[in-house]
């Protein structure tokens, strides 16, 4: 099987079984989206869901973010994983929003990227969430997912994943791609123990067809 084929047997199968693919983070507009997306680095969507409300009711805007303290903001996010550095990253990123973007959320890669708090995966979040931009973030889910079923080959970091998806994964759809691979990563595909019984893609999956079968004495 070429990878061609092998993605366009994934892609048929989440279009069919996933239709609809968007983020488990809770927002209403760029801003609370760029704040939520900061948080859940090394942290659960369910926990920063939990977190932001109180966050957003207090600081509706960049405005009022940008003139929080350190002491304010913290209690609202210390169950959070790595709370001192995300406080600091939010008020950061909240006051170059006012100074540098008029208090709008920038919406290319390399203006949001100048934001603290804000790497390349983020960026590629809120563009493609926001805007549908072709932009593939890579998390440790979809770096794993790839990797097994063999769409990325020998790609050892997020950037070459990124770069291999989008070689084989049409434009159009690449905003939608970048949530099927994080779906499949979280609930069937997990890290450990993945649920390669109720998995559709094992027909394509090298991961199930060179390692589960082979332990399992099938052919």
């Amino acid at each position: 099987m070429t990878r061609t084929e092998r993605f366009r047997f994934c892609i048929d199968y989440f279009e069919k079984h996933i239709p609809v693919a968007e983020t488990e983070l809770v927002y209403d507009d760029p801003y609370e989206l760029l704040v939520s997306v900061i948080l859940s680095a090394q942290c659960t969507d369910k926990r920063v869901n939990m977190t932001t409300p109180a966050i957003f009711e207090k600081y509706p805007s960049p405005k009022e973010l940008a003139a929080a303290t350190f002491e304010e903001l913290f209690p609202f996010i210390k169950s959070i994983s790595y709370p001192n550095n995300k406080t600091k990253h939010l008020i950061g990123m909240a006051k170059m929003i006012m100074e540098d973007f008029n208090g709008k959320i920038p919406m290319t890669v390399d203006e949001l990227m100048r934001l603290p708090g804000v790497g390349r995966k983020t960026a590629n979040v809120i563009t493609s969430v926001i805007d549908a931009q072709p932009n593939m973030a890579v998390d440790t889910h979809v770096f794993r997912v790839a990797a097994r079923i063999g769409l990325t080959v020998n790609a050892k970091t997020p950037l070459a994943t990124e770069m291999q998806l989008l070689q084989f994964i049409p434009t159009e759809l690449v905003h939608k791609a970048h949530h099927w691979l994080i779906l499949h990563g979280r609930y069937v595909c997990v890290a450990r123990n993945p649920k390669c019984d109720e998995c559709g893609l094992k027909p394509v999956c090298k991961y199930y067809n060179s390692v589960i079968k082979t332990n399992k004495g099938e052919k």
